[in-house]
């Protein structure tokens, strides 16, 4: 089993920014394909993240060039880091992770991943 907490969501203005953070096991953030998604219920969650364990990244063309993920290894810790946040970046943001050694670690894979953290709110006001 493979737990994930994320936190750090809040309420921010438009051209904002913001880190939310997803802490796991030191396992987890050594070994395992990691992304976050983003919700806004009822419609389908959208993947918009990934990173492989060598630290190689990808991104969903909605928020290319304005998110950054991290693997953060010390620390034990997944990092989304949001920069000009608009009104439509806000959702419930979530962490996910699984193993994935054969398999290309991508946003278009964030959705097949086993584990999944709660989520945390992120409302970004015009």
């Amino acid at each position: 089993q493979v737990k994930l907490e994320e936190s750090g969501g809040r309420s921010v203005q438009s051209g904002g920014s913001l880190r939310l953070a997803c802490s796991t096991s030191q396992h987890a953030i050594n070994n395992l394909c990691m992304g976050w998604s983003r919700e806004v219920p009822p419609f389908a969650r959208e993947p918009i993240a990934a990173i492989e364990v060598d630290g190689s990244d990808s991104y969903a063309d909605s928020v290319k060039g304005r998110f950054t993920i991290i693997r953060d290894k010390a620390e034990n810790t997944l990092y989304l880091e949001m920069t000009d946040l608009r009104p439509d970046d806000t959702a419930i943001y979530s962490c996910a992770a699984d193993y994935r050694p054969t398999v290309p670690c991508l946003p278009g894979a964030v959705e097949s991943l086993a584990y999944r953290g709660r989520g945390t709110q992120v409302t970004v006001s015009s």
